[in-house]
């Protein structure tokens, strides 16, 4: 996910894998001639019958109030019992396991709910073989045995659906009988990351040992009016395009950036080593940035240096070695509650800062004004080969792409997309510094003394 700047053979052994990754999905969305308008297979009808509204698919304001851990004890099934060992959290409720996803990845936590009843019966039922074998989806890879790692499988491929069809990375994708779909012009994120979660659940699904006939009729019933996924999904919470009655769209047409700055202090040299990347694992939004201190040191040591805060703001999660930020404030009148800052990261505008050590990291409820400290770059929070800092930015529970039609821009400098996932540059007053892993010279960035931030409404 991230790098730093030296053992270079490590990182661009890393990175080659994740760049095929990225590759194998773009080779699937190259445009079949003809595909518009012709007659849909039965695979095809099956897809188009899935449609989510996309505040249901995100973690939007319209799931800021849910309380998984209530859901599970007044549904009654198994998994509101259910534990699972996490390393150094140790056994942790399941419903702590599906709010961390849910946070960390910006997926509604309904409809990681729904998609574990749909597969295991868990959630309402008492069903508990799936659950205690590690393979609640029935996506039997050893590196997704568990619910955490089942769950974020699930929230990998309804990512790469959603931000593949937003970002335009992802056109038609091909199913497990080999019918290339290609979905309408029209049709939503939501709906692709949901026809897109379930192509993939079915490949993974698909064993030489299991009859053809019994496969296709498990496709089938994805769809079905009476026992298929959406009739599990408004058993549990309602009709979904009622759930999303005032949330939508996600994003206003007239979203503008707030004023941010470079996320460390004045004077100090530090480099972009990463352009446009995943915000978490190899698929998903290109909304994340990394930088690095540029002092030559190389490797997981202790950084004497500071990543400081891009905006005013109030700090809302500092765990697992992550700072969210909520970038909502008082003198902002687009989502004011009751003139006070509304402390939710699903809400408006917030800032993930990953990588941040545990020593020094700033506590949540903490209110940082732009430019002071919020702790010391590290490996922290995920897989690093060397200190850097990881930010990425979010409306409404959306990752806003770091080089789309909003690019990230701190400090007056604007990120721009490279040919492939990882490059890129940052523009300003004619000069570039490109992301270079290896922080040469030509990737160096010190952040000067900026204007005050102006006070006004961000969603203009």
């Amino acid at each position: 996910m991230i790098h730093n700047f030296t053992q270079a053979s490590q990182r661009g052994a890393k990175l080659l894998s994740q760049v095929i990754i990225f590759l194998l999905i773009l080779l699937s969305a190259v445009p079949v001639q003809g595909a518009a308008g012709a007659q849909q297979s039965g695979s095809e009808k099956v897809l188009s019958a899935l449609s989510l509204p996309d505040s249901q698919v995100v973690y939007s304001p319209s799931a800021a109030g849910f309380d998984v851990g209530a859901y599970l004890a007044q549904a009654g099934g198994y998994l509101g019992r259910h534990q699972e060992y996490l390393g150094e959290p140790g056994w942790i409720p399941a419903a702590q396991v599906v709010a961390r996803v849910a946070l960390e990845n910006s997926i509604n936590p309904r409809l990681l709910l729904a998609l574990l009843e749909y597969e295991c019966q868990c959630v309402t039922g008492q069903s508990e073989e799936a659950l205690n074998s590690g393979y609640a989806l029935g996506v039997r890879d050893y590196r997704r045995k568990g619910l955490y790692g089942q769950l974020w499988w699930a929230a990998n491929q309804l990512s790469a659906g959603y931000y593949g069809w937003r970002e335009g990375w992802l056109r038609q994708f091909t199913l497990a009988d080999g019918t290339v779909y290609q979905p309408e012009s029209s049709t939503s994120s939501g709906d692709v990351a949901l026809q897109y979660y379930f192509t993939q659940l079915a490949l993974a699904h698909a064993t030489k040992t299991m009859p053809e006939s019994v496969q296709q009729e498990a496709w089938q019933r994805i769809s079905d009016p009476q026992q298929g996924f959406l009739a599990v999904f408004q058993d549990m919470f309602g009709d979904p395009h009622d759930l999303a009655r005032g949330y939508e769209p996600i994003l206003p047409g007239n979203l503008g950036q707030p004023d941010l700055i470079l996320p460390f202090e004045l004077g100090v040299a530090w480099s972009l080593t990463s352009g446009p990347h995943q915000v978490w694992e190899v698929i998903g939004s290109l909304a994340a940035l990394d930088f690095a201190p540029a002092t030559g040191k190389s490797g997981c040591i202790e950084s004497v240096a500071w990543a400081t805060a891009m905006a005013d703001g109030l700090i809302v999660r500092s765990e697992h070695g992550l700072v969210v930020q909520d970038l909502d404030d008082s003198r902002l009148q687009d989502r004011m509650i009751h003139g006070k800052s509304d402390g939710l990261e699903q809400t408006g505008w917030a800032i993930l800062y990953v990588h941040i050590a545990e020593k020094d990291r700033v506590p949540v409820g903490t209110y940082l004004r732009r430019g002071e400290r919020l702790g010391h770059p590290s490996c922290d929070g995920g897989p690093a080969t060397g200190v850097n800092l990881h930010v990425a930015r979010k409306y409404n529970g959306e990752w806003i792409a770091a080089g789309g039609h909003l690019p990230f821009v701190m400090s007056g400098w604007t990120t721009h997309m490279g040919s492939r996932p990882y490059l890129g540059n940052m523009t300003r007053d004619g000069n570039k510094v490109i992301a270079n892993i290896n922080a040469n010279k030509p990737s160096h960035i010190t952040r000067s003394l900026e204007k005050p931030a102006r006070q006004a409404n961000h969603s203009d």
